[in-house]
């Protein structure tokens, strides 16, 4: 479903939410607020060279955490509140899949990558770890090829790749305003 808002004022509500709620740290032992976490994901896929759907992903994959009253204090209280799919569900509104179904599957990439990449696992944070055990585990065989056949699974996995990157206190990364235009460019029927 397209939006009948202009590119320019569904660009103006994400920034204000992340303006608004982005500034509040993880829970759990991450060291990074909401917003620069996002901000070092995106700047990640700009140095691999991502295209704009993916670069897009990664700067929003953890919305869901913020349209969520408890956001991350989820994981901390002992259950899974599923930001992956209702941070998808809430951008599919505007974006398309390039966008939306990376976020959707960033977090079955980090079950995914626990199963297939030796030393994956010993490289999460603390708060990763804690949110792993609460999001399955590591993948089994059969959801390791289920995985494998969906279309945008090798883009949750670069994007898996950036959000475990994406943990630098302090670090100089482009603000959310460079990111507007790229963003107004893939709003859908704007």
């Amino acid at each position: 479903m397209t939006s009948r808002l202009p590119a320019e004022s569904i660009v103006a509500r994400i920034e204000a939410l992340y303006r608004e709620k982005g500034h509040s740290p993880y829970e759990g032992g991450e060291s990074v607020s909401q917003l620069a976490h996002g901000l070092q994901a995106a700047a990640c896929g700009r140095r691999a060279g991502a295209g704009p759907g993916l670069i897009a992903a990664a700067l929003l994959h953890d919305i869901g955490h913020l349209l969520d009253a408890a956001g991350e204090a989820a994981a901390v209280m002992g259950y899974d509140a599923r930001h992956e799919d209702g941070g998808a569900d809430h951008l599919a509104r505007w974006f398309g899949p390039a966008v939306t179904e990376p976020i959707r599957l960033h977090v079955a990439a980090k079950r995914y990558l626990c199963a297939t990449k030796a030393g994956y696992f010993d490289r999460l944070s603390p708060a990763s770890v804690r949110s792993l055990a609460l999001q399955g585990g590591p993948m089994s065989a059969a959801e390791v090829a289920d995985f494998e056949a969906l279309d945008h699974w090798r883009d949750a996995v670069r994007l898996r790749v950036w959000d475990e990157e994406a943990k630098v206190v302090g670090l100089d990364v482009p603000a959310f305003a460079d990111y507007r235009e790229l963003l107004r460019a893939l709003v859908q029927g704007a």
